[in-house]
């Protein structure tokens, strides 16, 4: 399968602290990978200057063959590139469906005054939109809480609607900030079985942090481990969990 998403030896300083040293990956198309490691190994800032919420200091990060290492986040979600946060923050007053719409809505040329004189042309596009936000709904299994506001939702269904949010753009590849995160284990389950739809039916690709791995290794296709800012391992998730610098990164425990 060929490679989406690389970086090639990026690197992002706080003052003196190295939060990240020379990290380079290679994130396969229509494939679940993880980056796991222990707090401040230097996960979320990785995914925070892959996605363009930080600069790096050094080193490039390429998407689909080109070099996005200096374009702003909207411009990588434009190319299909999106992400998820670790608090799911949906607009909480409104209804589920206008959650999702609203996410659409950049992508609407109506939304902009010199098309909207086109009437056809965006009722057409707004017509589209709600058809997609009921596909997506019903993908999630969220159709049932479409009028329900965002704030109802349980925090799982949170997560998925986070999911849903960026469906409703051109994304292709979505990076999450740990999908399962304060999730019943039931629930955990669910939302990494939509996951592996949305990649083995949809084509979408995957690159998520997450500390729940006693569920998520059962799902994942590779893994890359971190501390201190370095990548110290990468492989199977069998391969990696059992890595010797890997258990010892998890506060010297023997077992993860």
């Amino acid at each position: 399968m060929a490679t989406i998403l690389s970086t090639k030896g990026v690197t992002k300083k706080f003052g003196n602290l190295v939060a990240v040293d020379s990290v380079s990956i290679d994130v396969e198309e229509r494939k679940l990978s993880m980056i796991i490691g222990p707090n401040g190994s230097g996960k979320t800032t990785l995914i925070n200057c892959i996605t363009g919420y930080l600069r790096p200091d050094g080193g490039r990060i390429i998407y689909r063959g080109r070099d996005i290492t200096k374009i702003p986040p909207q411009k990588r979600v434009e190319l299909g590139l999106t992400r998820t946060f670790q608090i799911p923050s949906p607009f909480r007053k409104l209804p589920v469906l206008d959650n999702l719409l609203i996410s659409y809505s950049r992508f609407n040329p109506g939304a902009k005054v010199y098309n909207s004189i086109f009437r056809p042309r965006w009722l057409r596009k707004e017509r589209e939109a709600v058809r997609k936000a009921y596909e997506v709904l019903k993908l999630l299994n969220l159709l049932h809480v479409a009028e329900q506001p965002a704030e109802n939702l349980s925090g799982g269904q949170l997560k998925l609607l986070e999911i849903g949010r960026t469906l409703m753009t051109n994304a292709e590849t979505i990076v999450m900030d740990e999908p399962v995160g304060g999730v019943n284990p039931s629930l955990a389950h669910q939302i990494f079985k939509h996951i592996k739809d949305l990649i083995e039916n949809h084509g979408k690709t995957f690159l998520i942090i997450e500390h729940r791995l006693e569920v998520a290794k059962q799902y994942v296709d590779h893994v890359y481990a971190m501390a201190y800012g370095k990548l110290i391992a990468e492989g199977s998730p069998e391969e990696v969990l059992t890595n010797e610098r890997v258990v010892e990164s998890y506060l010297g425990t023997t077992e993860i």
